[in-house]
């Protein structure tokens, strides 16, 4: 009881600093004419609006339904907006793109991302540009993405293999994880990590651990002072438990790389790239293995994570609507004319199957909220002021279920593609899955060829029902917490060949 109350008075005076602080902070914000948001509460600003244990996506879109699509929330010590309409995306990144570039160097992503020295979280400025430069241009590029054709191939069709001898219900979303991570880590590592009975039994735990400290609330991010906390809430043992589990991968992965007797592939794989890179005088950067590393993160983690949701919410929603799925297995069918499989060659000729990807897309996009981004300086959007360092979420869910973009937004309506030249690809901000401007997902071409190659075989090969006794309207769509938000629960279909 007498260390308690020593405690308490220790930090009065600096809970009474914090109010000052906070004071001052409200007085100089009162004077600026900022987007509309909930009245705010000393220290903790707007923090206790989020709900306790719901995704924040769901918070925010409950927030900004109320507030407007330009909406601004103090978090603590971070002033936060929140952008949810296509109008208003537009007018920042048409507009503001490099003062938007930024990134919040957020507690977990910060660990896992070896102190920001990724793609995705690396503070904007010379390492990002010299690291993207090298990812497209190496791995991501049209010519790399070609170049691992093969790769694509064989990983789907040992997938059709596998469903092919399945006996039950095949658990789509373990399957899809699966041919994601096996193609990612064939042109990333080399080799198929799957193959390896360690890392097989160890990957799955992994990317899921990873993806829920992700997209974990954490509240240190907000309130820097109780960080310390973190040591006691569990997040730090979790946090160093996953970040040596995929430090331990990684340099195993580097070690084989490095041994002289190591069989070469036929292409370069990105390990192979970046420690080539790391010893080329003529860089502008000197690679450390630590950087390696935060760029093999990338690779590993949101290339994996994105394809294999994707695939998952497309075939729920195909499954959830007979009629669009016979459509998109007649036109595959009638394209294919009795072929053994679909070829990539014969992805161009599937178009209602490329409507039926922009539609998941709309609905499900991978990241409701992209990456966060953070603003360098102060700008004016329509009126109002945007002070440097706010944190910006884009909420790319909520622009796709906007009602003054898509007529029944709710409803899975691929046909509402037809004659429309709206993409994903960045271009268009009705449909924004993969972001826009200088921080748009760089591996766009990478991933869908992939989505594209394997839902074309999936519905080619194969006629789905739902198990035995499963309807339709109790398909569970529950999303499962992470910064890539997939089914919380595993989807499992019946497949019948569809050929002899």
């Amino acid at each position: 009881m007498a260390s308690q109350l020593l405690l308490f008075v220790f930090l009065i005076p600096f809970i009474f600093l914090l109010l000052v602080k906070h004071r001052k902070k409200s007085i100089a914000s009162q004077a600026r004419r900022l987007p509309p948001g909930p009245r705010r509460l000393p220290l903790i600003g707007n923090l206790h609006k989020l709900s306790n244990g719901g995704l924040l996506h769901h918070s925010l879109e409950r927030l900004a339904a109320k507030y407007g699509d330009l909406m601004f929330l103090q978090l603590g010590s971070v002033s936060t907006l929140v952008v949810s309409s296509s109008h208003k995306a537009k007018e920042i990144f048409k507009t503001h793109d490099l003062v938007f570039s930024g990134r919040p160097a957020l507690y977990t992503s910060k660990k896992l991302s070896y102190d920001c020295a990724d793609l995705i979280i690396s503070p904007y400025g010379e390492y990002w540009r010299e690291v993207r430069k090298i990812v497209i241009l190496e791995l991501l590029s049209a010519k790399r993405v070609q170049m691992f054709q093969s790769v694509r191939d064989e990983e789907v069709r040992l997938m059709l293999e596998s469903i092919a001898h399945s006996k039950g219900p095949v658990n789509i979303s373990e399957l899809t994880l699966f041919l994601a991570n096996n193609v990612l880590c064939r042109s990333a590592f080399g080799k198929s990590m799957m193959m390896d009975e360690i890392a097989k039994s160890r990957i799955p735990e992994l990317l899921e651990e990873t993806r829920a400290l992700l997209g974990r609330f954490c509240a240190s991010d907000f309130l820097p002072w109780i960080s310390w906390l973190n040591n006691f809430n569990g997040l730090d043992q979790k946090l160093e438990k996953c970040f040596k589990g995929l430090d331990n991968l990684y340099d195993r992965v580097i070690e084989e790389h490095l041994d002289p007797k190591r069989l070469k592939t036929e292409h370069e794989d990105l390990v192979d790239v970046l420690l080539r890179v790391q010893n080329d005088p003529n860089q502008t950067i000197a690679l450390s293995n630590d950087q390696i590393k935060g760029v093999l993160t990338d690779m590993f983690i949101a290339g994996t994570d994105t394809s294999t949701a994707t695939l998952v919410w497309t075939m729920t929603e195909l499954i959830r609507n007979p009629r669009i799925l016979r459509k998109a297995q007649d036109e595959v069918r009638e394209v294919l004319k009795g072929k053994r499989k679909v070829e990539e060659s014969d992805l161009s000729e599937l178009v209602y199957l490329k409507l039926v990807l922009k539609e998941s897309f709309r609905l499900h996009p991978p990241a409701p909220l992209l990456v966060p981004r953070e603003t360098f300086e102060s700008c004016t959007i329509e009126g109002y002021e945007i002070p440097a360092n706010t944190m910006v979420f884009v909420h790319a869910k909520m622009i796709g279920n906007d009602p003054k973009c898509w007529e029944n937004p709710k409803e899975f309506l691929p046909e509402r593609f037809i004659d429309s030249s709206v993409d994903y690809k960045g271009n268009h901000f009705e449909l924004l899955p993969f972001g826009t401007g200088r921080r748009g997902c760089p591996g766009i071409n990478f991933g869908v060829k992939l989505i594209e190659l394997a839902l074309a075989n999936l519905l080619y090969c194969f006629d789905w029902e739902l198990p035995h006794g499963v309807r339709r309207e109790d398909l569970d769509m529950e999303e499962a917490a992470g910064i890539t938000v997939s089914k919380k629960f595993p989807l499992f279909l019946t497949a019948r060949p569809a050929y002899p």
